[in-house]
């Protein structure tokens, strides 16, 4: 049914996704599919990496790790942004399309009164995405 699947990572918090994280590889194994770890990062140097290049080289040794990990296919596949904290939902829109990925699994916290007023990426990614999205409540 699914061919391939698109996994949001921040690399900062990897740990907090591992719930989503085992989600796509099980369903990555169950329809044969690759897994799309799909990380955005500025161009600017930041804590994980100095520069757009490094931080796509700890985005493909992490998918290595997780192909080890779980014994599936995967893609690293690193965007930019601008600003990410204000525009990583413009980002992944964008790589959903970029990707072909037909499924997204990402985590998510449990609602609350603040995403009446500033929904959480899983949320906003549910809502407008032309693919299936499936939710992780961590």
């Amino acid at each position: 049914m699914f061919k391939r699947i698109m996994a949001p990572v921040d690399l900062a918090h990897v740990e907090k996704l591992r719930a989503a994280l085992e989600c796509a590889a099980d369903l990555a194994k169950h329809y044969s599919a690759p897994v799309v770890y799909v990380g955005v990062t500025s161009s600017q140097p930041s804590e994980l990496a100095h520069n757009p290049e490094e931080f796509a080289q700890k985005l493909g040794i992490f998918a290595a790790a997780e192909a080890a990990r779980y014994g599936i296919e995967t893609v690293a596949y690193a965007t930019i942004a601008h600003d990410p904290t204000i525009e990583v939902d413009d980002a992944l829109m964008r790589a959903i399309k970029e990707t072909g990925a037909d499924l997204v699994v990402m985590a998510s916290h449990v609602p609350n009164v603040m995403d009446h007023i500033w929904p959480s990426n899983g949320g906003k990614l549910a809502a407008y995405a032309k693919c299936s999205v499936m939710v992780v409540r961590t």
